[in-house]
């Protein structure tokens, strides 16, 4: 019996190295040998070949007018400051065009509306893929500028009543806070819970949480008689964040007792 197995285990065993993974094992063992040993070599091989399936994966699972795209990762932590390359990656499946695209510009809808719909739509698509995308990447995807994706994406916005869930929406790394002062204003002013406002507007509970919590920082440095450049070393974002908090803080100043009660509610982490 034993001789019959290890007949069959010199036939059989080196076939089970004929693979990628066989072949990026060897290769680091041949050429990268101060990896490590043998397990940590195989635990290594084991995530690259998990990277490949995940961002290059059979195209014949692409329908007619799709595309493959890399987004970061709708859960990243993002902080000002940080770069693409220190970002979790993820692959997503975009309609860069529909079946209805040609119908609608047959039946004479305008080229503006089916690009607003197809920012939307991607912005959207990557968002349900545990990913977020940027204006730029839309630009690239439709052939247009940044900034006519931010105009088509501010119409929509408008005709909603509802954010779309861009990067700098979701990672709170905009250049405004248009998204912010809703959410500060309905939770502070209007005492509205967290949960109510997220549905409302389309956000996580974490992304309100990280506004609220930006928002009450800004305001005790501020109240401390720190100044504009300390304010955004001490709560690590830029310094033209800092000014528009301070300009939504001054708004709401009217209403000193709702400042005080959101200060008290939840202590800062």
């Amino acid at each position: 019996m034993k001789q019959q197995l290890d007949h069959a285990h010199s036939t059989y065993g080196p076939m089970q190295h004929k693979s990628f993974e066989g072949a990026l094992g060897s290769f680091f063992a041949n050429e990268c040998p101060q990896l490590g040993g043998e397990r940590t070599r195989l635990v290594l091989v084991q995530l690259i070949a998990e990277l490949v399936g995940r961002f290059y994966p059979q195209t014949s699972h692409l329908r007619q007018g799709q595309i493959q795209w890399t987004a970061v990762h709708k859960d990243e932590k993002a902080s000002y400051g940080k770069r693409i390359t220190q970002s979790r990656l993820t692959p997503v499946i975009l309609d860069l065009v529909q079946g209805r695209d040609a119908k609608d510009r047959a039946e004479g809808s305008k080229l503006r509306d089916i690009k607003r719909d197809a920012v939307a739509r991607l912005f959207h698509q990557a968002y349900e893929q545990d990913g977020v995308l940027t204006n730029g990447d839309c630009a690239v995807l439709l052939k247009i500028s940044p900034a006519t994706v931010s105009h088509y994406a501010r119409a929509w916005e408008t005709e909603h009543g509802r954010y779309l869930p861009r990067r700098g929406v979701i990672h709170d790394i905009g250049p405004t806070l248009t998204h912010k002062r809703q959410i500060v204003r309905m939770i502070v002013l209007e005492g509205r819970k967290v949960e109510d406002v997220c549905r409302a507007t389309d956000h996580s509970p974490e992304a309100a949480h990280r506004y609220l919590k930006a928002f009450k920082q800004v305001l005790l440095c501020h109240r401390k008689g720190c100044t504009r450049q300390e304010i955004s070393y001490a709560v690590k974002i830029s310094q033209r964040l800092v000014q528009e908090y301070l300009n939504l803080i001054q708004e709401l100043a009217s209403d000193n007792k709702a400042l005080e009660a959101i200060l008290k509610e939840t202590p800062l982490q």
